[in-house]
């Protein structure tokens, strides 16, 4: 990979963890909770999902298969299975809440979906550029 798509990948991580963890402290502060109840490890685990969807995403856009939306099938599931063991690994630590399989499942589904539907305006937008 060139030094411009590793720059892309890292701004493009940078960016979603920072406005996810942005959010998330929002919220927080909404429902009047001051401090992260789940502390350090919970900013790691965010960390470390969102590092697996990303990853899976970028390599999703190397796949050499014509159809956008197969490609993104191909990827997600197995990085959606990878989220799940993250999440399974993580309940060897502390004990899991009764949510975290269906949090992650919505919560990683809706941010690759997002990418998604970014990426697929910007295939579309450089198709009818170059048509021109």
């Amino acid at each position: 990979m060139s030094k411009k798509k590793w720059i892309s990948i890292l701004s493009i991580y940078s960016i979603i963890y920072t406005v996810i963890t942005l959010l998330n402290s929002i919220l927080y502060l909404q429902n009047g909770i001051y401090e992260d109840p789940s502390g350090n490890w919970h900013e790691l685990d965010r960390a470390m999902i969102l590092l697996i969807g990303v990853a899976a995403f970028e390599l999703c856009t190397e796949l050499p298969i014509k159809s956008l939306i197969f490609r993104y099938i191909i990827a997600y599931i197995p990085s959606q299975l990878l989220a799940f063991i993250y999440v399974w690994f993580s309940g060897l630590r502390e004990e899991l809440a009764k949510t975290a399989y269906r949090d992650i499942c919505i919560n990683f589904t809706s941010l690759f979906i997002l990418l998604c539907l970014i990426n697929m305006m910007i295939s579309i937008y450089k198709e009818k550029r170059s048509k021109r």
